[in-house]
């Protein structure tokens, strides 16, 4: 079994936050921060860093869902949502240690990276005009 994620380089990320742009562009056809699956967080003026979902092994998130919404893709080993069990409860969010969840206020559901439904090169890394982006691949032990 496979964890994939997302990683920046932050020597060569400059904050352009066009990642963001261009992933609510794909995922929902605009261009939306608050939509964007990955967030660029600036700490300081030179302070930057990139979370999206970590896939984590144990799947804190999945695990705080009381409603089953979120589950693990046997195919692309990804988040995948179910938007209509989705509640917008925000345990998830509170049970992700990375802060890698949001919520789309607009219809109390979460926002979370699934890697453009598996794909090798999401449009985050395809769009990052540093290519400060990278996809992490690594294995992961069975029950872990």
């Amino acid at each position: 079994m496979e964890r994939r994620h997302i990683l920046c380089d932050r020597n060569k990320c400059t904050g352009c936050m066009i990642c963001e742009f261009a992933c609510s562009a794909f995922k929902e056809g605009r261009f939306d921060l608050d939509l964007s699956r990955i967030r660029v967080l600036r700490a300081t003026p030179t302070m930057l860093d990139v979370v999206a979902c970590f896939s984590c092994a144990s799947r804190p998130c999945v695990k705080e869902c009381p409603r089953g919404a979120l589950r693990v893709d046997e195919a692309t080993q990804t988040l995948a949502l179910d938007k209509a069990r989705c509640a917008g409860c925000g345990w998830c969010l509170e049970g992700c240690p990375f802060g890698a969840i949001g919520m789309d206020e607009s219809t109390k559901t979460i926002v979370v990276c699934d890697l453009c439904q598996g794909q090798d090169q999401p449009q985050c890394i395809r769009f990052c005009p540093q290519q400060a982006l990278s996809l992490h691949v690594s294995a992961v032990a069975p029950g872990h």
